[in-house]
């Protein structure tokens, strides 16, 4: 193969490389509520910013939390756990 061809394919590989990376962080994005796990309790206030399971009203879902311990967004937790953490509520602020 001469060097072009193979400067070529190594463009192409990488630019099909950036493709999908690129859908697969859209996709992620676009993320819809997480179910919820049996015996599990919403935990609102607690969730680091993009770490987020779902929300109540602020944003579509999983992962779009701008802001850290967000009022609005939660997380499951096992039954009970929300509780037993600062700053944590069993309902929407």
């Amino acid at each position: 193969m001469s060097p072009i061809k193979t400067g070529c394919a190594t463009i192409l590989g990488a630019l099909a490389l950036s493709t999908i990376a690129s859908a697969s962080a859209s996709a992620a994005a676009m993320a819809g509520p997480v179910a919820q796990p049996a015996g599990s309790e919403k935990c609102y206030g607690i969730a680091k910013a993009a770490k987020n399971d779902c929300a109540a009203g602020a944003h579509s879902c999983a992962g779009q939390a701008t802001k850290n311990m967000d009022k609005t967004s939660f997380v499951y937790l096992p039954a009970g756990a929300c509780a037993k953490i600062a700053g944590g509520s069993t309902k929407a602020m």
